[in-house]
């Protein structure tokens, strides 16, 4: 039955693990291994290293596949009665052993403060599973391929140091990592000292002291303002000194700023006891007597932070993140953050700048942004080095503890097993553990910098909040909670019973902190108030201004010439496409004014100028290079390259000697994480053109949290400027629901206080102007672009060179035909898009001379001024129809409504021409919508019917 077992264990049947801890043993030892494996790993054919040389090593892939095969034949093991055969079977068993417990130890580690549970049985842990028996406790066994100091051991105690370090406080795991460097890394770091810290007095003062912190300010909060909101971290005390230790380790390992991101649980109490926020203004906040100097503002365990401490080993800057209600959605925001901080520095792994992201345990295991801002974490143009990320684990979630209901993976952290991130699974009630674990996490990302998980398991002392009552739906989980004394006083008793600190030093902290609640006083590393460091951003040229649309954004001839020619050449032995080729000898043509500039050439020379004027351009959507729709084509490829990884060229990187980076990237298929990137990236550089394209417009739907939690409303309610662009391609053309809106009417909905600019352009010198204009003037909005499509090669969308060396971006482009005479029209017809061109053939078609087309290129902040002058060139004008693509109850209609009639004259009519309200953006049948498109057209000339407004 034992035999049986074992043949069908998780050890047998190609386990990978298993067999490469076996062969590693065998490298380091062929001895260490039974004989029959030691031929059987000899027989494998070797291969060449991977470095080139002329060392030979045996491939890890031929051994598993081999040992698979194998092992569907039945066991692999084929062992005599001889006493040597036995003996060296039991050496396998040993190093079986040694692999369960690297591999599985940490299901068995004793991690839950609260006990609910027995631990469970692991067979492959104990060593009857291997048939050992007591009598083979004595037995000496080589264990050179271990890091326990010795090369030899009995079983008996190699049970014991395999026990101490994989079962303990502190359960790792590292095994499914691929990279074998990395699992000896932390084989050597976890059995050199057998997972057991080792720290002064000093240090264990100051562990309880953090402690002594966490646990104080959350009852002074609790017996001061009763019953309000505060997320409380009581139960998961031991992240304090979590934090404390992350910075103090971070910062002697070089790390000079660190960026944050967390939800509400204990965010209080890091502003307080970590990033050095007084006292006395939090307790204003509580008493509603803060400052209100934003038009929203938001509440409390909203707010971000930012702050220099003092370390040991000198100052760090610590930025935590604003971040709303949207569990998890701030993750991408702090990544863009933190790695706008590492280009300033010319910090390209992550040395100086470290981002943090703490989560809930439902939250990483439920929310998907955090899979998709794992996908960036070692692309290029996303990577900051390695995340630390630490889970607050109140084993509970929200308000269910039934382990069924929680999530459907083991461990919540399970999804950092997507990125090879080692997880630290550590019991809260222990903080030495905690903070072992911080340091031995902060040493892997500063060795291998990769992401690493700290799983803190501990509980939530009171509700969700604290107007909750969790005892009504786990009543035997809070019975226990209610008998649990308290991480802090668990602690000091240990240290006093130790002798380690005089009787009586932890109640004497509790009051000291307490009286330093009650002065307001400080009561983290001390704050370095007048610290300005030397890569710190000053926003302050571009706050507090009020909006203008004017800005100088013409180029001279001379310069359009020159950065044209740049753009237009590419080196002699590069060999493009066809097509390309093409493109670039219209550029060419272009930048000398042969023929006009389209779309694609507008936007080159927008980047093109502004990188030769100092401001960096940073480009990322799914297809950016190129371009979705082929006109971009910003990254060329070199037909005849003979590597998928070289021969691309970009021109916009050779426009100028001193010019500032251009960068494009084709980004992951994400839309959430990666706007939420862009948009931390441009929250963290102002004078970066930080630019999101969305393959399609609609696809931004995947964003909607980003946009409306961070984009439209993050200036009102905390206060930050933004400069991001959002590029949407947006147009009616027969592709169907999800290939034609970019949902303008959810942007216009969201239009409010100046938050935000939408600008639908419609010639390739609008976007040219618009983009130049976006970092010219000095204040950063963010600025959304209904971008064309099939505009992209219509060549009446193209522009002349003069409008680009002269002018600037028009709110309201004015008619345009010249046969039009202002003082006989009797109706305007308002458009937004690429609507404009089918309504000037339409009346061309109908010959009507007494209609006037106009469109409205910035539809906000609404153009009163430019709408003003615009109708004062029409004496006998009677009627205005607004004329739109999108559906009814979609688009720019209602939003446009009132603005409109805010400038008519009394007696003057507005109404509306386009598709009917619709439940979908747009139809899915071809000839529905050639119908529609047909039916809109008429309607803008026809007489005025239906829905009719009189001023």
């Amino acid at each position: 039955m034992m035999q049986d077992q074992r043949d069908s264990s998780y050890l047998f049947g190609g386990n990978a693990p298993y067999v490469e801890e076996l062969y590693e043993s065998y490298l380091h030892d062929p001895a260490s291994v039974a004989d029959h494996w030691r031929d059987y790993f000899d027989s494998v054919k070797q291969s060449p290293a991977l470095d080139g040389s002329n060392r030979t090593d045996i491939a890890h892939a031929p051994i598993v596949a081999s040992f698979a095969e194998r092992a569907k034949q039945g066991p692999i093991r084929t062992i005599s009665d001889s006493a040597d055969s036995e003996m060296g079977r039991k050496r396998v068993d040993a190093q079986q052993l040694i692999a369960a417990y690297r591999n599985v130890g940490n299901r068995w580690a004793d991690l839950d403060p609260l006990k609910r549970t027995e631990r469970p049985v692991i067979p492959e842990l104990e060593p009857a599973f291997y048939g050992f028996t007591d009598g083979d406790m004595d037995i000496v066994f080589n264990t050179s391929n271990t890091f326990f100091g010795k090369t030899e051991m009995s079983l008996r105690d190699l049970l014991q140091a395999l026990r101490e370090t994989y079962c303990n406080k502190l359960g790792v795991e590292y095994m499914y990592i691929a990279d074998q460097k990395i699992k000896k890394w932390w084989q050597e770091k976890l059995e050199s000292i057998r997972s057991v810290p080792r720290f002064t007095v000093e240090d264990k003062r100051q562990i309880l002291d953090r402690v002594t912190a966490a646990e104080g300010l959350e009852r002074y909060l609790q017996a001061k303002f009763v019953g309000q909101k505060r997320f409380s971290l009581e139960g998961g005390d031991s992240f304090i000194p979590c934090m404390d230790e992350l910075i103090r380790e971070a910062g002697s390992k070089g790390v000079q700023e660190i960026v944050i991101g967390m939800a509400h649980r204990g965010r209080l109490n890091v502003l307080v006891n970590v990033l050095g926020k007084m006292p006395t203004d939090l307790f204003a906040e509580f008493e509603h007597k803060g400052p209100e100097t934003l038009p929203a503002g938001d509440v409390k365990y909203h707010q971000g932070f930012s702050s220099d401490i003092s370390t040991p080993s000198g100052p760090v800057h610590l930025s935590l993140a604003f971040n709303p209600s949207h569990l998890e959605i701030v993750n991408p925001v702090v990544e863009g953050s933190a790695r706008a901080r590492m280009e300033r520095r010319g910090d390209m792994v992550g040395k100086e700048v470290l981002a943090v992201l703490v989560h809930g345990d439902a939250a990483i295991a439920g929310q998907g942004v955090v899979q998709e801002t794992l996908a960036m974490s070692e692309v290029r143009g996303y990577s900051t080095g390695g995340t630390v990320h630490i889970v607050i684990n109140n084993q509970i979630g929200f308000t269910t503890s039934d382990p069924r209901d929680l999530r459907s993976s083991l461990y919540c952290t399970d999804i950092m097993k997507v990125v090879d991130a080692p997880v630290l699974h550590v019991n809260g009630d222990d903080p030495e553990a905690v903070v072992l674990a911080t340091k031995l996490a902060v040493e892997f990302r500063t060795q291998f910098h990769k992401d690493v998980a700290i799983d803190i398991v501990c509980f939530r002392k009171l509700g969700h909040n604290e107007q909750d009552t969790p005892a009504m739906t786990q009543p035997l989980m809070y019975k226990t909670i209610a008998a649990h004394p308290g991480t802090r006083k668990l602690y000091a008793d240990k240290l006093e019973a130790q002798g380690v600190l005089p009787v009586g030093t932890g109640d004497l902290m509790v009051r000291e902190y307490r009286s330093a609640m009650e002065e307001g006083k400080s009561t983290s590393d001390p704050v370095l108030s007048n610290f300005k460091g030397k890569y710190s951003v000053d926003w302050a040229p571009f706050l507090d201004k009020k909006w203008t649309d004017e800005a100088d954004t013409a180029i001279p001839l001379t310069e359009w010439k020159r950065l044209a020619e740049k753009i237009s050449i590419i080196p002699d032995d590069f060999k493009v496409h066809p097509l390309v080729e093409k493109v670039l000898k219209d550029r060419a043509a272009m930048g000398r004014g042969e023929i006009n500039v389209d779309w694609g050439m507008g936007e080159h020379m927008a980047f093109a100028s502004l990188v030769a004027s100092g401001y960096p351009v940073r480009l990322s959507g799914e297809d950016s290079g190129r371009g979705t729709f082929t006109h971009r084509n910003a990254v060329l490829h070199n037909q005849n390259r003979e590597k998928w990884d070289t021969g691309t060229y970009m021109p916009l990187r050779h426009v100028a000697k001193d010019q500032a980076p251009f960068l494009v990237i084709d980004s992951i298929l994400s839309e959430e994480a990666v706007l939420g990137f862009e948009y931390g990236y441009a929250a963290s550089e102002p004078n970066t053109l930080t630019i999101w394209e969305a393959q399609f417009g609609d696809f931004a739907n995947g964003a909607q949290v980003v946009i409306d939690q961070f984009i439209a409303s993050g200036e009102v309610k905390w206060g930050r400027a933004n400069g991001l662009v959002m590029m949407l391609p947006h147009g009616y053309e027969g592709q169907g629901p999800e290939h034609s809106s970019a949902r303008l009417e959810r942007f216009m909905q969201l239009c409010a206080d100046t938050n935000m600019q939408v600008i639908q352009p419609t010639t390739a010198a609008q976007i040219f102007h618009v983009l130049r204009r976006q970092m010219i003037r000095q204040f950063r909005k963010p600025l959304i672009l209904m971008t064309p499509k099939s505009l992209l090669r219509n060549k009446e969308a193209s522009s002349p060179l003069a409008e680009f060396t002269k002018g600037g971006f028009h709110t309201i482009l004015s008619e345009r035909d010249a046969t039009i005479d202002a003082k006989q029209v009797t109706r305007l017809v308002m458009c937004s898009g690429k609507v404009y061109y089918d309504l000037v053939k339409e009346r061309a078609d109908k010959k009507l001379s007494n209609v006037a087309i106009i469109r409205l290129e910035q539809l906000y902040p609404f153009p009163h001024k430019a709408l003003a002058a615009e109708l004062k060139k029409y004496p006998l004008l009677e009627a205005i129809v607004w004329c739109q693509d999108e559906p009814q109850n979609q688009g720019a209609w209602f939003f446009v409504q009132h603005n409109i009639l805010e400038n008519m004259a009394e007696g003057m009519k507005l109404a509306y021409a386009g598709r009917p309200a619709s439940a979908s953006p747009a139809c899915g049948y071809a000839h529905l919508h050639q119908e529609q498109q047909k039916s809109l057209l008429i309607a803008a000339f026809a007489k005025l019917k239906g829905y009719v407004i009189t001023k």
